[in-house]
């Protein structure tokens, strides 16, 4: 049987490492980037490289969009030179990217009205998972559509699960980025208890984490507040922007989400000090501000 033609459009951090799953797996592919070095380095894969989304569309049966956020899918899928200009009926859209369901919802409303079905199947995992291709991918949209590509999806992510009709990825995306978010955030606040009553985290670390209060995020983050080291696995303006999403859809569907809208602030904080691209772990600076302490001190 032969293989879809793939096309993407989005290689940064997270998509390159799938695009080239993908290719792993013996797709072909054709992409849009705006990075000269991914171009590149996919054009020596012989890869076909275009310049506009629409580009894309003519070229591909499945289309993977991987991008920051929902303008910029709207762009792509929509706009003057987008992939709705060119895709071909019976053609399917996996939008990965984190966006507003409702937004999401829409897009997909305007690619039916022309035969075009779309999955929005957000990812989590971050970039080691992206490489491995072990990333959860949490979809939403029709299950004959999701069947046809489950092949794809398997090629980019261990855990693949439809999740429930269109949108439904994007709101257990923002479920996960909600959990993720507090659960970092706790990580960092306990750990300064620790370090102000003289007691070295890192041990604290090692006694708690087999326990109920172990975590991935805690076994992921908290190496990285003990060494300072916050270069971006998962850029904090990226979560800032999912939780974002989050307050948007708490307005939409009448829930009261207190903890993480908190948490928010609190990243919006260390994103003015710390810049935008610091690792979402990062949100321990915070608390480490807050108190006066540095985790990634040891002393004396």
């Amino acid at each position: 049987m032969t293989k879809e033609r793939i096309g993407f459009i989005g290689l940064g951090i997270m998509g390159k490492r799938m695009a080239l799953n993908l290719l792993k797996a013996g797709y072909s592919m054709t992409i849009r980037s705006g990075n000269e070095e991914t171009r590149s380095e996919f054009a020596a894969k012989g890869v076909r490289v275009v310049h506009t989304p629409a580009e894309v569309a003519a070229e591909s049966d499945v289309i993977i969009t991987m991008l920051p956020g929902s303008p910029e899918v709207e762009e792509v899928v929509l706009g003057e030179n987008g992939i709705i200009k060119t895709v071909r009926a019976g053609s399917a859209c996996i939008d990965t990217s984190s966006i507003d369901p409702v937004t999401s919802v829409r897009i997909a409303s305007e690619l039916r009205k022309k035969g075009v079905f779309m999955l929005d199947a957000p990812v989590s995992g971050g970039q080691e998972k992206a490489e491995s291709g072990t990333l959860s991918i949490m979809a939403g949209g029709d299950e004959e559509v999701f069947e046809r590509c489950r092949g794809i999806l398997q090629s980019m992510g261990k855990d693949v699960v439809l999740v429930g009709g269109s949108g439904a990825g994007q709101i257990a995306k923002l479920v996960n980025q909600c959990i993720v978010a507090v659960n970092m955030a706790i990580v960092g606040e306990a750990m300064c208890l620790g370090k102000k009553a003289g007691v070295d985290p890192r041990k604290i670390f090692e006694a708690i984490r087999g326990g109920l209060a172990g975590s991935q995020c805690m076994t992921d983050k908290a190496p990285r507040m003990f060494s300072g080291d916050y270069s971006p696995g998962g850029k904090m303006w990226l979560h800032v922007k999912d939780l974002k999403n989050v307050m948007t859809a708490c307005r939409e569907y009448d829930v009261a989400m207190p903890l993480t809208e908190s948490v928010l602030a609190m990243m919006e904080d260390v994103v003015r000090d710390a810049g935008p691209d610091t690792d979402h772990g990062g949100v321990a600076k915070y608390f480490e501000k807050l108190n006066g302490v540095s985790l990634a001190t040891r002393d004396s």
